[in-house]
């Protein structure tokens, strides 16, 4: 098939660019890294299986060329919309009119087989490109990554204006919506989408990346608690924290949020690092910062736990990471974890922000382990079956043709 994709705001580049590569884009590094990968990794796998696929994303460096090949199969276009720098996510939304123009005139001789589009905005003008197009219809696929009315009721903000008005409008006009988790899928039909456009397709891993043979960091004196995320308050660290006070001997690794080097800048840092102090395991809480993505398998196989403590997570790669390299997981029972992870066979579910009842499990997995050690083996077989990029993209394509059918009858 010839494929579109649509990526406004988060460029398979900077998933693909190697440590040292780029310059640090600081604020909006955080926004791309996750989307990034998920777009860069599906597109692969798509151009692996004989696919053509063309990304679309903005330009946010004037020296970028305007197409650059990532993978066989697959190329990057670059999109003028708006300054060619840098720019948080939210501030985009007035130059979505001038890349939905772009992708229109790109498209009006040369119209691929179907366009899927990633987030919110990429569906917005991916709309606008496809409405005003001359002869046959262009089938849209949606996929949010993230929705509005979750991130209004679990963090108190939506995003732009409008944003949850226009991502109902979006999802009715796709000809398919794939959705990656079971609870996401409901939400999109409770958006007031037909449940029968509604397709759950879930995140990919790369097992050669991810998998438990291979060299681990060196640890510390006592067990390996690890968080990979981003330091915000949702995320849960704070519970992290005040659990390991009540947890003897271990450690908690933080991986993520700004550089090692301005660690002591960052607002977050300072919290946590309070928090610490107030549960009394200052000594035993380590920031690493940011790491690079090739650090990250060697730093998950070093751990004897994966912690992952979010309000609300919709996919949620860094559990699925963790099985992927034979690590078992304790994580929060919401949005992907759900589908993710089989609570006790794969890890164990505990409640947003509770840190004695996750103590407890983590406890309770420290001083057993026979059992950590067959959860990881369930996890590691468990990513291997279901979340190889080869079944994802396998997947995806069938939602492709079921659009490309259904676009084809009179509306």
């Amino acid at each position: 098939m010839k494929i579109a994709m649509i990526s406004e705001h988060a460029s398979p580049l900077a998933a693909r660019a190697r440590p040292g590569e780029q310059d640090d884009p600081g604020d909006c590094a955080a926004e791309l890294d996750g989307l990034s990968v998920f777009v860069a990794d599906l597109a692969a796998g798509l151009g692996a299986q004989g696919h053509h696929v063309t990304v679309y994303t903005r330009r946010d460096d004037p020296d970028l060329p305007a197409r650059v090949r990532l993978e066989p199969g697959v190329t990057v276009e670059h999109v003028p919309a708006g300054p060619a720098k840098p720019m948080p996510r939210d501030e985009l939304l007035p130059w979505i009119p001038d890349f939905g123009h772009y992708l229109r005139e790109r498209w009006a001789d040369d119209p691929p087989e179907v366009a899927h589009a990633h987030f919110w905005m990429s569906g917005l003008a991916t709309v606008q490109a496809i409405r005003h197009l001359d002869g046959r219809r262009v089938p849209m696929v949606q996929a949010y990554h993230s929705l509005g009315t979750v991130e209004h009721r679990h963090h108190g903000g939506a995003g732009p204006a409008g944003r949850i008005r226009l991502e109902r409008a979006i999802g009715q006009a796709a000809d398919a919506v794939i959705a990656a988790s079971s609870e996401e899928a409901e939400e999109v039909v409770r958006m007031g989408v037909p449940r029968d456009r509604v397709t759950i397709v879930p995140c990919g891993i790369d097992l050669e990346f991810f998998s438990p043979d291979g060299p681990a960091d060196p640890s510390g004196r006592g067990r390996r608690l690890l968080m990979l995320t981003r330091l915000h308050e949702r995320q849960g660290v704070d519970t992290a924290i005040q659990a390991l006070g009540r947890v003897p001997g271990a450690e908690l690794i933080i991986a993520g949020g700004p550089p090692f080097e301005r660690l002591d800048e960052d607002p977050d840092v300072r919290r946590l690092r309070r928090v610490a102090e107030e549960a009394g395991v200052a000594r035993r809480v380590a920031f690493l910062g940011r790491v690079s993505r090739a650090e990250v398998p060697r730093l998950l196989r070093s751990a004897d736990l994966v912690v992952a403590l979010p309000w609300y997570e919709p996919f949620g790669m860094v559990p699925l990471e963790a099985m992927a390299c034979g690590v078992p997981v304790v994580a929060t029972a919401v949005g992907g974890h759900l589908d993710t992870i089989i609570d006790g066979v794969t890890g164990v579910h505990v409640a947003p922000r509770t840190p004695e009842q996750t103590a407890r499990v983590i406890r309770a997995l420290l001083a057993d382990p026979t059992r950590r050690a067959a959860m990881g083996f369930a996890g590691s077989d468990r990513a291997r079956s279901r979340y190889s990029w080869d079944r994802i993209a396998l997947e995806t394509v069938k939602v492709y043709r079921r659009a490309v059918a259904r676009s084809r009858v009179p509306a």
